[in-house]
């Protein structure tokens, strides 16, 4: 149960640099929706003052939203974080836990709600082929968000063979078969049932020439500008943005954090166009 609405209770997102973050819009037109008396702000904390962050923090806090560089950084500073955040090495959530705080990851669930509600859940056949383009952390949820969806095979771009080779070999860990190619455009390489491109802005514009001949869904994990060279060039309708995975991962954090079901749409509003 989440709790009374006269309760007062503290939440923020930390990071470094953090002035431009969106988080503060989202999570407070969920607590007008529920009527909520919390407050929720943005932090700037960088990993040399983490620790000390979170050891002065008291009974009022009820969770915790992390942007860079702090995902990876908190994980050994947590008393629990689960399997799936452990393996991504990416905890964005942290939580009030037994004897400490605890660490999960909300990247991956919203990659897979951003997809579904974008329409991959219309479609016929069952997804089993993704590509992903890019290799850093992003690419590291989409992994396990992939491995949620059913895909079996995929296929990494990236610039760096040993960036690659990482993302390939967690993807073996989850079940999946991986190859690793480099970042140049290649025929065939957007010819897969669901498209992850981490790359930022406009860097996925050499993707686009291919992108009018790609059947599947796209993620293109940018939000800024929107639509990209790649988004805009996508042939298929199915295609989320950054924007949604924003979106869908701070509507899993504050049902974590209050216990309680969101406005999806208050909070969507609550983003700028």
């Amino acid at each position: 149960m989440g709790e009374p609405a006269t309760t007062v209770r503290q939440a923020a997102v930390l990071g470094s640099p953090i002035e431009h973050s969106l988080s503060p819009a989202l999570h407070r037109a969920a607590y007008v929706d529920l009527g909520l008396t919390w407050t929720y702000e943005a932090i700037e904390v960088d990993e040399a003052s983490l620790a000390g962050f979170l050891g002065g923090l008291d009974s009022t806090w009820a969770g915790l939203s992390l942007t860079m560089p702090l995902k990876q950084a908190v994980i050994p500073l947590l008393s629990d974080v689960d399997d799936e955040a452990l393996a991504v090495r990416s905890v964005n959530t942290v939580l009030p836990g037994v004897g400490g705080w605890r660490g999960t990851n909300t990247d991956v669930s919203g990659i897979v709600q951003a997809l579904l509600v974008a329409g991959l859940s219309s479609r016929s056949a069952e997804p089993r082929v993704a590509t992903i383009l890019g290799a850093g952390a992003t690419a590291r949820s989409a992994v396990a968000a992939l491995a949620r969806l059913g895909i079996s095979e995929l296929t990494v771009c990236a610039r760096r063979e040993s960036a690659a080779r990482d993302i390939a070999d967690l993807a073996a860990g989850f079940g999946l078969g991986a190859t690793i190619r480099d970042l140049e455009p290649a025929a065939g390489l957007l010819a897969a049932d669901i498209v992850v491109s981490t790359l930022p802005g406009d860097a996925g514009a050499p993707w686009a020439d291919l992108a009018s001949d790609a059947p599947g869904a796209l993620l293109d994990a940018s939000y800024h500008p929107w639509p990209t060279p790649l988004a805009r060039a996508w042939r298929s309708p199915v295609v989320a943005s950054g924007r949604d995975l924003l979106l869908w991962q701070a509507v899993e954090q504050v049902r974590l954090m209050t216990g309680l079901e969101p406005s999806v749409q208050r909070m969507s509003d609550a983003l700028p166009a």
